[in-house]
């Protein structure tokens, strides 16, 4: 775990590849004891409030609070337009256009814990946005094309980015789940940038955070670093 940014209200940090979120019955390690965990031995408060989630296998910039009062206010930001998610990605093929928008509708299923892009609105289903920016695309040894893509999200659905580049035949590498056969690496998304107002303060906080240069990443020059 890395601490990216700090003030008394709020911790930005890194969160590692297989580390979850918040506690979970899984008994993996967790970021919410991990914190807890730096503020006591800081001489703090313990509390350590959970804001947003990333994916197990999503590594980079997540945002926890140190206020009950903070969670509420920065979960409130989270779901407005003031907040900035960009994400880096690795991805089989490359997209037709060099920027655009992705949007369709989603529906979760929880059962499978998957996402499908679905052509009509109904229970469940809510509209999902993003845009992309095609960053550098390479041709590996084995002839397969491969991209560094920069994706920014308008909307947080489950597995978003990764159900909306699969379903435009560019699934994430190492992400099986949606259609990669590649098992060299993990799911190769990774939360690169997050800007936002700061609720008390009022000044922009803009923090960024940078894969390791391991497979599939250090297959790149070009990287938004």
């Amino acid at each position: 775990m890395k601490v990216l940014y700090e003030d008394r209200y709020l911790i930005v940090c890194e969160k590692p590849v297989g580390v979850e979120s918040q506690v979970s019955s899984s008994g993996k390690e967790d970021m919410i004891t991990l914190l807890s965990q730096y503020r006591a031995q800081k001489g703090e408060d313990a509390y350590v409030g959970l804001v947003h989630r990333l994916d197990t296998m999503t590594g980079g910039a997540m945002i926890y609070s140190k206020r009950s009062d903070m969670t509420r206010k920065l979960s409130s930001l989270v779901q407005s337009g003031d907040y900035k998610k960009a994400y880096l990605a690795v991805v089989h093929g490359a997209p037709s256009e060099n920027e655009g928008e992705m949007r369709d509708l989603l529906y979760h299923d929880k059962q499978k814990n998957k996402s499908f892009v679905v052509a009509k609105k109904r229970a469940g289903v809510k509209e999902a946005l993003a845009s992309y920016k095609l960053l550098e695309s390479v041709t590996r040894e084995d002839g397969d094309v491969m991209s560094l893509v920069e994706v920014e999200l308008v909307t947080g659905r489950t597995h978003q980015i990764r159900v909306q580049l699969a379903s435009r035949k560019m699934p994430l590498v190492g992400d099986g789940k949606y259609g990669s056969r590649d098992n060299k690496a993990t799911c190769a998304l990774w939360s690169h940038k997050v800007e936002f107002i700061h609720p008390v303060t009022k000044k922009v906080i803009s923090v960024e955070s940078n894969p390791a240069d391991a497979y599939p990443w250090d297959a790149f020059k070009t990287k938004e670093k």
